[in-house]
């Protein structure tokens, strides 16, 4: 059971989280300025999919700490690995690429971590009236959980965080940060739209990212956008695409000695090598013989964010060609909605041409 206030359970994960990350910073609460840090066994890191509250149960035991007393941890926190990120834009294999990365022995995975994807929706009203944080205190907190992220286990060479594909909005700012390195996965457009259209929750989760994507886009487009509820779920997923694809451009230029373009098709055409260059660009051991390995790894046959399940190469492209025959007219709402913005928008007309280069 999760306890509260400053008992010795308390007491001792505030001790811990300078030096092992079995005391992990689960959860910021903006307005009780608390961070709710759980104990997290090595094995747990590596079976859980996402470090949200799905890995809450009856038994976790944990307590809620001040920001002071977590800020104050992190600036203590010692034998720090280097820090590297996995981006991209939504369904492009980032959680295959995270636990193959497993696989390595040399790397500590932490997927889609909720504090993320806090500061990134702070980040967004950070210059308002509303926003919760002064500038300066949510930098102390960016950093702080950077530094707590980098914190691992005897055999980790290095910690490789996996975004969320929203929270890839604030790649900027943790990339003009130390040495830290990252690879964004992404696909083309029909291929893309076709995989969100291919989700049993497609629709919840394309509404529910939807009114946060459609103002980042107004910010970065001169030409009008139809309001949300106007949109079919086939464009609404073609302005999904089109948001974090603007988003991946963006950091690809800023950061392009840093941060490693990576296609899903390409990749999953010669997993080997796509491993190899994503191995060296994080500074890890890229030999042919562990490249060899994890494109045999039976991570490939199984479905990343549900490993009990049966996944792959064939049973993927059996889905997206049974989702372009059912989805056939939104994927033409789709590809039409993009192809009229790009008339009318000089930025998307470029984000288009880029991607089909």
């Amino acid at each position: 059971m999760i306890q509260d206030g400053r008992r010795p359970t308390a007491d001792d994960l505030l001790v811990r989280l300078r030096t092992t990350p079995d005391a992990y910073p689960q959860k910021l609460d903006l307005v009780r300025e608390s961070c709710l840090v759980i104990e997290l066994a090595e094995a747990a890191y590596r079976s859980a999919s996402f470090l949200d509250d799905r890995i809450l149960g009856p038994a976790t035991r944990g307590a809620w700490l001040t920001f002071d007393g977590v800020l104050d941890a992190a600036r203590r926190a010692a034998d720090l690995r280097p820090l590297h990120f996995i981006f991209h834009t939504g369904h492009v294999g980032s959680t295959l690429v995270s636990r193959l990365l497993d696989e390595t022995g040399a790397v500590l995975s932490l997927r889609e971590p909720l504090p993320l994807r806090t500061l990134a929706d702070a980040s967004d009203v950070i210059q308002q009236p509303e926003s919760l944080l002064a500038p300066s205190r949510f930098d102390d907190l960016l950093e702080a959980q950077l530094r707590l992220w980098r914190r691992g286990y005897p055999a980790t060479s290095c910690v490789v965080v996996k975004a969320t594909s929203s929270a890839a909005r604030l790649a900027p700012a943790i990339l003009t940060r130390g040495a830290t390195r990252a690879v964004y996965l992404n696909l083309r457009a029909e291929p893309s739209i076709a995989t969100l259209l291919a989700g049993a929750n497609s629709a919840l989760d394309l509404r529910g990212h939807g009114p946060g994507r459609i103002r980042r886009l107004r910010a970065r487009v001169a030409a009008p956008l139809d309001p949300l509820h106007a949109l079919s779920i086939g464009e609404l997923a073609a302005m999904s695409w089109l948001t974090e694809t603007l988003n991946r451009q963006d950091v690809l230029a800023r950061f392009a000695d840093r941060v490693l373009a990576v296609d899903f098709d390409a990749f999953l055409a010669d997993v080997g090598s796509g491993m190899r260059r994503v191995l060296t660009h994080f500074g890890l051991p890229a030999d042919d013989l562990l490249a060899a390995r994890l494109a045999a790894s039976p991570v490939l046959a199984r479905y990343s964010k549900a490993t009990e399940h049966a996944y792959g190469a064939a049973l993927r492209a059996q889905v997206l060609d049974n989702a372009r025959f059912e989805h056939q007219a939104e994927i033409g709402r789709a590809l039409a909605w993009l192809a009229d913005l790009a008339r009318r928008d000089d930025t998307v007309a470029s984000v288009l041409a880029a991607e089909a280069s």
